[in-house]
This record gives C-alpha cells, structure tokens and sequence, in this order.
C-alpha cells in the first residue's frame, strides 16, 4: 500500500479514519489500539466517501484505512483522498484501478513472468495473503482454499510443500515490479500440475485470522506498521504454517456464544444478528476439525454444523 501522501506519519503520531463495520472494522480497531493509534469508525458500511474523508480531516486523521473493501469501493476512497491530508491507506490509484479492472492486473503479472491461469480451463481456486515493505521485502503467508463462500481451510492439503512454495515465490516475482508497499491476496488457478495467477485484491479480505493462527503473525497490525513505514522483521522460514486451520462465516444468534477451550476463536462485532467468524486450529486436520464441530454445534445446534462440516469430507 504505497501511501497517497509525501511521508508516512509515524505509528505514534498516527490517527486512523475507518471505512468498514462489523467483524472487519473491528479487527482494524483492535490492531489500531494494539499500537496506540486513535481509530475514528465509519458512520455506516457504505459512508460516501467523501462524506468520510470530511469527518476525518475534522478529526485530525491522517490515514484512512478501507478494512475489508471491495476494489471497486477502495478505488473510490482512495480517489476521495487525492488532494487532501489524509494518506489512503493502500496501494495508488493506478495499481487499485488494476486490481479492479482485472484484465489489467494480470498483463502486469504477466510481464514480470507470472504465468496466468486459463480463463476457460477448469481448475481449482487458491490465494495467498503477502506483505511488502518499502525496502522491496516480500513475505508470503499460508496458501489457502476457499471451500464454500462461508468456509476457508489452510494451508491446502493437497498442494506439496513445494508448490506452495512455488507459489510464494511467483508472488514474490509478480510484486517485485509494482510500485507497492503493504498488503495484497492473490489468486491462483490450479489446473493438473499448473500453477497459473487469476487475480489480485488489495488490503484485507475477512481471513486473516487463518495467518494469524499458523504463523503467529497479526495481519492487521503488520498492515498498519508498514503504512507507517516500518520494514518487514520475520524471515520467510519463521512464517512457515504451523498445523491446521479452518474459518467460517456465519450468523448464530446474538444471545449464543462459546463455551471456550482450546483451538476455538469467534469475532463478533457486537452488532445483533450479524455476522460472526468462527476459527478452528489444531496441531492436524482431524483436531481443527473436533475443534470446529464443536464450536459451530454450540453456536448454531448440532444440524447446521453438521451441514457447515459437509465441504470437509472427502470427495
């Protein structure tokens, strides 16, 4: 996220416009506190953003931060902010209209050598979150797989450790050329023993709390960091996963919560009848999934885990 402002404000100094609500928001609000960064919360989800960067350059912020936006919305924040004090948080105009655009994203992974996935070939779906600091440094997390729209696994356990590694390093290769410092998801086909790029999204996506699990690492807070200009400090090798992990998305009902235990997290905004995010981990896959029977049987009744388990039999 290269910072639409001459210099990034130091972590310290820093005050943080939020554009998001609910679980997103709040993981942003969260990391924010973590480091003593004042966080003003958007009105509404979908707040004009010029309408926000008003309220926040009245407050004193200086980034503004899109939480879990789509390409199209952040292309709209950060288009509100040119011109302004206040620094978007996330990559330039140029890059996110890319993004947005799709086709342009991957003629530039395309000429940095990323070999592209085939638009019509069937394949399946996988994405890697990764990190790169001002000083050109990349760092990839756990690649994982989408299973249903609710329900994301990590890391895929029918990919070797070796193209999961080859995967970090055509992310590495694709990023090496743009003109970027922060946090991306990329999307990868894979088609037989074909590796190929599909798509790119900016910023945060909902599931984090799958790196955050396996590696140790906090996404969010690192997201902040670099935005402030600070560098990337783990090695590649002590991000390596380490176990199982699983997150859904779902709506219990807002008098239900956990019991608690190991293995078992749940973010929940606070908002009633809103959506909740449930992350199971586990030092196998058998565990994580003992552990994600059990919470999603006492956040929604025996029958509906049950169905939310279904996608993890095997085909």
């Amino acid at each position: 996220m290269t910072l639409q402002t001459p210099t990034a404000p130091p972590v310290a100094a820093a005050r943080v416009a939020l554009a998001a609500t609910g679980p997103g928001g709040l993981r942003v609000r969260q990391a924010a506190t973590e480091l003593g960064m004042p966080c003003l919360s958007a009105a509404v989800d979908d707040e004009p953003p010029e309408a926000l960067v008003a309220r926040a350059l009245v407050a004193g912020c200086s980034l503004l931060h899109p939480g879990e936006a789509s390409p199209a919305r952040q292309l709209a924040l950060a288009r509100a902010c040119r011109g302004t004090d206040l620094a978007f948080l996330g990559p330039r105009v140029a890059l996110v209209e890319a993004m947005h655009d799709g086709g342009a994203i991957r003629t530039l992974l395309r000429e940095a050598g990323v070999p592209l996935a085939e638009p019509e070939a069937p394949g399946r779906r996988v994405e890697l979150a990764v990190l790169r600091d001002r000083l050109g440094r990349v760092r990839w997390l756990a690649v994982r797989e989408p299973l249903t729209p609710a329900l994301m696994r990590a890391p895929v356990p029918w990919l070797t450790p070796e193209q999961r590694a080859y995967l970090g390093q055509l992310a590495s290769q694709g990023l090496a050329g743009l003109e970027l410092c922060g946090l991306v998801t990329l999307g990868f086909s894979v088609q037989g023993n074909r590796l190929g790029f599909s798509d790119m999204r900016p910023g945060l996506t909902g599931w984090e709390a799958l790196d955050e699990a396996l590696t140790g690492l906090d996404v969010a807070v690192a997201q902040l960091r670099l935005a402030c200009g600070d560098r990337l400090r783990d090695r590649q090798a002590a991000l390596a996963p380490r176990g199982h992990a699983l997150q859904w998305r779902c709506f219990p009902p807002p008098d239900v919560g956990l019991s608690g235990g190991p293995g078992l997290r749940l973010d929940r905004a606070g908002v009633e009848d809103g959506e909740a995010r449930l992350l199971a981990w586990g030092r196998s896959r058998e565990e994580a999934q003992r552990r994600a029977r059990r919470g999603l049987t006492e956040l929604l009744g025996a029958e509906r885990a049950a169905a939310m388990m279904a996608p993890l039999r095997p085909a």
